[in-house]
């Protein structure tokens, strides 16, 4: 659910937030947050920026999640639904009876108290993991392996879901959230549900200054620059890009250049791709 904020400066005008009235007051689990995690502010192991626009921000926890259902056959509580500043979607803090703890995505229509669990003959509800080939023809479902045994990989944001087009041997069809059709082995795990926060995509921001608690720093129009920090700078006065096609900072084509490895091993997977009309 969506919050209007009330107009009291031009920034708040807007703004719309996320409704957190009913996520947990206090703190995360202890035991379950990463030690050693550090901001790289958008540069890679060489010191260099490889994503730009990246840099201050407030100071955060991560959170360790089970995305691999490790507890099998093991009915979990759900202790209470938290919010997590790393990610888009929200926490389930789950207990389970030999007094392990574990944080996974709170699925749409999760509650506290609720109970969840992971095995290959689980019931199909929402927060259950279950492999593939187990699960109906057309049930949403998220936190998708693509290899069997690896942990999620996909349909991990908030609002989102997959669904199972057909099964045909050892292969599971399936539509991702960007509408591509991927063949997945029977054997991955996925958990049934559409991922909780689903308002998330349709919130305003507002205000540069929240935009930069995020750790999102400007982005600058390269007309804007020095002619030695992008091609498109210099000129006297207002001038135009004045070139035969937009460029990058580091002069590669801006517009309309592909940029995956045609030969990618599991290009061979894919159904149908997601910019197919």
């Amino acid at each position: 659910m969506l919050i209007k904020i009330k107009a009291t400066s031009a920034g708040r005008r807007n703004q719309l937030v996320i409704d957190r009235s009913d996520l947990h007051k206090g703190k995360p689990e202890k035991s379950l947050l990463a030690s050693g995690h550090k901001k790289r502010q958008g540069r890679g192991f060489k010191g260099h920026i490889t994503v730009r626009h990246r840099g201050g921000g407030v100071k955060k926890k991560m959170r360790i999640i089970d995305w691999k259902r490790e507890r099998r056959d093991i009915p979990g509580i759900v202790q209470h639904i938290e919010y997590d500043p790393m990610r888009s979607s929200h926490l389930a803090l789950v207990y389970y009876p030999d007094g392990g703890k574990a944080y996974i995505i709170a699925p749409d229509e999760l509650k506290e108290g609720d109970t969840v669990n992971a095995g290959a003959k689980v019931e199909i509800r929402p927060g259950n993991a279950l492999p593939l080939e187990n699960i109906p023809v057309g049930i949403p479902i998220h936190n998708l392996e693509l290899t069997p045994g690896k942990g999620a990989q996909m349909a991990r944001g908030a609002g989102v879901a997959a669904l199972i087009q057909s099964k045909d041997g050892d292969y599971v069809t399936v539509q991702l959230p960007s509408k591509e059709l991927r063949l997945l082995k029977k054997e991955c795990f996925a958990t049934i549900g559409q991922v909780g926060n689903q308002f998330w995509k349709n919130r305003k921001i507002g205000k540069a200054g929240r935009k930069r608690l995020l750790g999102i720093r400007p982005t600058v129009r390269g007309t804007a620059q020095h002619p030695d920090s992008h091609p498109h700078g210099g000129g006297e006065g207002r001038s135009g890009i004045g070139m035969k096609y937009p460029k990058t900072p580091w002069g590669k084509h801006a517009l309309g250049t592909k940029t995956r490895n045609k030969r990618k091993h599991s290009n061979r997977y894919i159904v149908r791709d997601r910019r197919s009309k």
